[in-house]
């Protein structure tokens, strides 16, 4: 064997490459606890996912506060609250953004929900749902749908540079709410 096809065969194997090859976060997927967390919405004050118990949320992450698509997500999430309320659902925004930033965007967009800083330690929240961007240190266009017992019921991961829109998350609001209703239905007609 000469000098060279070993250092081919050594380059090839997949055992060398991948124990230096950091793996990615795995997204947190439908069907598993959503991760609890505490973070800042203010300066002085604080919101845990378990304040939401008993009630969806909605958990949108987002990449920079200011950017073009990232407003434009955020005055979308805004303007259709009264149909998330319908489902008695709490929309969160999250980003890496500190919470100044946080206060003047959401002033400058005239946001109704919080949005919440994973500033420090940086990005914690999003590695634990999976969305951390190493590369530029913020997070994916991630959107999480969690039911009333902190499970996420569904996911989506947008193009970093395109809006996701509302109509995944509807849907999925309006499943959990008819899956709700078929079980006070049967609970109804047992009990």
């Amino acid at each position: 064997m000469t000098r060279n096809s070993k250092l081919t065969r050594k380059r090839n194997n997949p055992k060398s490459i991948s124990s230096s090859v950091p793996s990615a976060p795995k997204l947190r997927a439908v069907g598993e606890p959503a991760p609890d967390f505490i973070l800042r919405s203010t300066p002085d004050q604080s919101i845990s996912l378990k304040d939401f118990r008993g009630r969806p949320v909605i958990v949108a992450f987002y990449p920079a506060d200011f950017s073009p698509v990232c407003g434009d997500e955020m005055a979308l999430f805004n303007e259709i609250l009264p149909e998330f309320h319908r489902f008695n659902a709490q929309v969160l925004g999250i980003s890496v953004d500190n919470i100044w930033s946080h206060l003047a965007f959401a002033k400058d967009h005239k946001l109704q929900f919080p949005l919440l800083s994973d500033f420090h330690p940086k990005g914690d929240v999003a590695r634990r749902f999976g969305v951390y961007r190493e590369h530029d240190g913020t997070s994916e266009r991630a959107l999480f749908v969690i039911d009333s017992k902190g499970i996420v019921r569904w996911n989506y991961v947008s193009p970093i540079g395109v809006n996701p829109g509302i109509d995944g998350v509807l849907t999925a609001l309006e499943s959990m709410n008819i899956g709700h209703e078929k079980k006070e239905g049967q609970m109804g007609k047992h009990g």
